[in-house]
């Protein structure tokens, strides 16, 4: 399926019979060359979230959605339409541990005083890196 601006989705079903009709948000799905290797990453970088043991290209949480790291030929082309954001209690040592795992900084973000850090995956994903209020 596709979203108006020609987005592609998918529509699961895992089984169970709801009585909605509006979809429950059951996994992000990150395009990818090496979907080992991402889901290590991320696995690494976000917290609550472990590599399946049957299935490693997939990331689970008990409070979020799965995390599945979907093998294409192609390496990515173009910025993302979606993406990750992180909220961290340390921007500057969180962005320094994420650089460590193999992201890299694209640029740092000051705008009314809100801070950021837009970063991208070993893959080449962005992903934003947010300080938490506190």
């Amino acid at each position: 399926m596709q979203d108006i601006e020609g987005n592609e989705f998918c529509v699961m079903h895992n089984g169970r019979v709801r009585e909605t009709t509006m979809g429950k948000l059951n996994s992000v799905t990150i395009d990818c060359t090496n979907a080992e290797g991402l889901a290590q990453f991320w696995a690494q970088a976000i917290e609550g979230y472990e590599m399946d043991k049957e299935w490693p290209m997939v990331l689970k949480s008990s409070g979020g959605p799965t995390l599945f790291f979907q093998r294409v030929p192609e390496p990515k082309q173009v910025k993302n339409r979606v993406h990750l954001d992180l909220a961290v209690a340390d921007r500057p040592a969180e962005v320094a541990r994420l650089k460590s795992l193999g992201a890299r900084v694209l640029r740092e973000m000051d705008e009314s005083g809100y801070k950021w850090t837009i970063m991208q995956d070993p893959e080449g994903n962005e992903f934003c890196v947010t300080q938490t209020a506190g």
